[in-house]
């Protein structure tokens, strides 16, 4: 804290600065900071001076005087001597750089309580919108890499506003280094959650249910990872083997893809060409079920009847490509 005496000698002859500047000295001192609100006045009386309010600077417009001072250095008018007065009290010029401050303030605070910086959208802390802020923070944080990526190649780079400056960045990586990660914010918290799961002598959780920590299902988060491995870039392969010792599933494991709507309809045309080669005709009955072989070697029964019946009622529908190859094995429309 500079002591007031010395401030109060630089600028001696403007009474109204030095009374200002006395009683930002005090408020600093007893607040932490200079964000004044407006209205504010130095209070009066016996009580304001036990706390070390002098009684010449009581009923003192404060708050004006900091939002003039703000005016002053927005214009380029306010003395460089004063513009480092202020900011040894720690003054913020710009209401920007107020509300990141107090987004700044707010995400520590939540970093604090959770151990970490990846909070979901809808996270608040003493109702300040954390979540927001840090999605915000983020989609500054890219259009920044992006601009230093551009200008690496040698493209015109465009405006920087928006761009998370660096000294902004390093505030929150302080905090937590994986704030920003190149993938999915909800795949890093899981991930995080995990292995402080381990660290605290916890067994990896390997099925949806088992271990559930700050809303997140993190048995299910291992299975998703496990099954997914191939969806994962290098880097989270890496992080998910070497740090948290998951393996990717076994192919005995995975479950069978779903078979799609194409997929069906090309099985149960292979049973109704199967018919015809075997029969000579497609005159099948409503309530026949045919056998067929698929491509992984497995036998099904399919209500070939029925199918067929569906085909020639959704005539109008069918694309004719289907058209013609169900003509082409003796389909009967009417």
């Amino acid at each position: 804290m500079v002591p007031f005496r010395y401030l109060r000698v630089l600028d001696p002859e403007h009474e109204h600065w030095r009374r200002g500047i006395e009683a930002a000295v005090i408020y600093a001192r007893e607040v932490g900071d200079l964000k004044v609100p407006f209205t504010y006045r130095v209070p009066t009386g016996e009580e304001a001076q036990a706390e070390g309010w002098p009684a010449s600077l009581a009923n003192f417009p404060l708050g004006q005087w900091i939002a003039d001072n703000g005016r002053f250095y927005a214009r380029g008018t306010l003395a460089e001597e004063r513009v480092e007065q202020l900011e040894r009290l720690g003054m913020v010029w710009s209401h920007y750089d107020v509300a990141w401050e107090e987004g700044l303030a707010a995400a520590r605070g939540w970093a604090e309580e959770n151990g970490h910086l990846l909070a979901p959208l809808d996270a608040t802390f003493r109702g300040a919108k954390v979540g927001i802020f840090l999605k915000n923070a983020r989609a500054a944080a890219r259009k920044a890499a992006e601009i230093e990526q551009r200008r690496a190649e040698g493209l015109p780079a465009g405006s920087s506003a928006g761009a998370l400056s660096e000294d902004r960045r390093e505030q929150l990586e302080e905090i937590d280094p994986s704030w920003c990660p190149a993938w999915p914010v909800e795949w890093q918290r899981a991930f995080h959650l995990v292995r402080l799961h381990l660290e605290a002598g916890g067994e990896l959780p390997m099925e949806s249910g088992e271990v559930v920590h700050q809303g997140e299902d993190l048995g299910r988060w291992v299975k998703l990872v496990r099954f997914g491995w191939d969806k994962l870039t290098t880097v989270q392969q890496w992080m998910c083997e070497h740090i948290l010792g998951i393996e990717p599933a076994a192919e005995d494991e995975k479950p069978r893809p779903r078979r799609t709507q194409a997929d069906k309809w090309a099985m149960n045309y292979a049973a109704a060409r199967q018919f015809f080669e075997r029969e000579g005709h497609l005159r099948v009955p409503r309530k026949h079920v045919e056998r067929v072989v698929g491509e992984d070697q497995e036998e099904r029964e399919l209500r070939l009847g029925s199918w067929i019946g569906n085909q020639r009622s959704r005539a109008a529908t069918l694309s004719p490509e289907r058209v013609e190859q169900l003509s082409a094995i003796g389909m009967r429309w009417a």
